[in-house]
């Protein structure tokens, strides 16, 4: 969309207008005044004035609210928030679906609805575990063995596999941390599961979808297109730095419900700092502030800027920055990948299936198609509720999100059939998310490909000029993940302080590191807190 808004970056020395100079005879307009900038998720903004300290958020998510937070606790309070969407959570979006009873719709998440890796005990807490207990989230622990799986013939028990698969896997984990720890070249997941004895046929489905679920299902993407090394660190650092304890999320107030409440720890109820709607189409960014431009004609100038757009937003160009981010900053931001995790939701007048949290399909055509059904109407969660959700990621995702949902429900009523007989009604609704084709994200989460470095990736999280990132995809470890999201919600943060009282400490030259020069692998010694690396990861 093109402005009509004309705006001065005084910290360039010229005037500007969509990152270019301001022909003659146009004026300048005023803008507003602050130190930072916090520009969060795709095309939503938040524009928080903290006693003069001002930032901005694309989008209310996790990474956004929590740098928010974390400023305020530091009695930073003066600001205005400036979001692209209706709401506050980001990625972590529920919808009204279906019907109860009594009429009104259920709750269901079209974005993120785990918990994943809980810890607690003998072993560090997740925090955003401590915040779905602080918000009393209705949640059920998700048990992987209470399965039930099923093929083209109907019910057929072919657990041993998946179980084969899943102890090939953990054997693919244990030897990354092994290779990062020596310097070893990154592989593919594919090439180290053959490594360790794991290599289905193609025409072999039960085997095929137990390759799909111990990869494909967690990280949207195949064994090919995974890094070894890094996807097992992501394992790691959730699975073993926590715990393996997952809970599944099914709350009728929204999993957002705890970010809203932290969000409400700084924002009053109607609070008119808070500015829904808006659209970030501008950024100038230089060694002495940062120039914001939105599609109702704000015009925000600050000291400092922190994006925390998604992957996919800043890989599609949905915002101009100027100057054109560096060489380095450039290649770092396509270099790494966004992935599409579609659930589909589905509900019928009443359950057929068994009481089984997942229902696992294998299909003898084509590998990841329609895989997957988890029942919300069971014991402990939506009882009596007939919803379904269907899961599909990568390839079959954005096939599925180009297609009508009268294509799609055809075509899952064909698995199901298969799986519980012709008899089986036609579902009464059904919905499902486009994350690919949705402006404000273009993706579910990042992902790290093959052969990539902890360099490469320190460039993707790296500041140019004083303006910074943060999100999930800005996460070494946690990548992926809410509480990736968090801890660079936090990082960012407690930078921003530091900024304001040292401003030396976050120019190019003293902030955070940057490699405009890869040479392969990274040396061990620089996975350190300094390069965004918190945790061992090492199993």
């Amino acid at each position: 969309m093109r402005l009509n808004f004309v705006f001065l970056a005084p910290c360039l020395g010229i005037p500007i207008i969509h990152g270019k100079p301001i022909e003659q005879g146009q004026k300048e307009p005023a803008c507003r005044k602050t130190k930072v900038a916090i520009l969060y998720v795709s095309l939503t903004i938040f524009v928080i004035l903290f006693a003069g300290i001002l930032t901005e958020y694309r989008g209310a998510g996790v990474a956004g609210i929590t740098t928010a937070q974390t400023l305020a606790n530091r009695s930073m309070t003066d600001f205005i928030i400036v979001e692209y969407q209706d709401r506050i959570g980001g990625r972590l979006h529920n919808v009204k679906f279906g019907k109860k009873r009594d009429g009104s719709p259920y709750t269901v998440e079209a974005g993120a609805n785990w918990v994943e890796g809980l810890g607690g005990g003998n072993r560090p807490e997740n925090p955003i575990f401590t915040l779905a207990e602080k918000y009393k989230l209705q949640a059920l622990a998700t048990d992987y063995d209470n399965k039930t799986t099923y093929d083209r013939t109907g019910k057929n028990d072919f657990s041993k596999i998946i179980a084969n698969a899943a102890s090939a896997m953990e054997k693919v984990v244990t030897h990354a941390g092994s290779m990062l720890k020596n310097n070893i070249q990154d592989k593919t997941v594919r090439a180290a599961l053959r490594f360790m004895g794991w290599n289905p046929a193609a025409n072999n489905a039960h085997a095929q979808f137990a390759d799909w679920f111990s990869s494909d299902f967690e990280s949207s993407f195949t064994p090919e297109e995974n890094s070894a090394v890094f996807s097992s660190v992501a394992d790691n650092a959730t699975f073993k730095h926590f715990s393996d304890d997952n809970l599944f999320v099914y709350d009728q107030r929204g999993y957002s419900t705890f970010i809203r409440g932290e969000a409400a720890t700084f924002l009053q109820p109607n609070d008119p700092r808070l500015l829904l709607n808006t659209v970030v189409q501008v950024v100038n960014y230089t060694d002495n502030g940062v120039t914001v431009v939105t599609n109702d004609g704000g015009c925000i100038q600050a000291d400092y800027a922190v994006a925390t757009f998604s992957l996919g937003v800043l890989q599609r160009d949905v915002v101009q920055f100027y100057p054109p981010f560096p060489s380095w900053k450039k290649s770092a931001i396509s270099s790494f990948e966004i992935g599409t995790y579609t659930k589909i939701f589905l509900q019928f007048d009443k359950a057929f299936w068994p009481n089984s949290q997942y229902l696992m399909y294998a299909d003898p055509r084509e590998r990841g198609y329609y895989p997957l059904f988890q029942p919300l109407d069971l014991p402990g969660a939506l009882r009596g509720s007939g919803i379904l959700v269907g899961t599909v990621v990568g390839k079959q995702a954005r096939r599925v999100e180009a297609q009508t949902n009268q294509e799609t429900q055809d075509e899952i009523m064909k698995v199901l059939r298969m799986m519980f007989g012709e008899n089986i009604p036609d579902p009464t609704a059904i919905w499902y998310p486009r994350w690919n084709q949705e402006p404000w994200a273009y993706g579910s989460y990042s992902n790290w490909p093959p052969s990539t470095s902890l360099q490469a990736h320190q460039n993707l999280r790296a500041n140019v000029g004083r303006l910074f990132f943060a999100g999930e995809a800005t996460s070494q470890e946690f990548y992926g993940y809410l509480h990736g999201a968090l801890f660079e919600g936090r990082a960012v943060g407690q930078m921003l302080a530091t900024c304001i009282n040292d401003p030396v400490r976050c120019t190019d030259k003293y902030g955070q590191p940057r490699y405009p020069i890869l040479t392969g692998v990274t040396p061990y010694d620089l996975y350190n807190e300094k390069n965004g690396w918190f945790v061992s990861t090492i199993a």
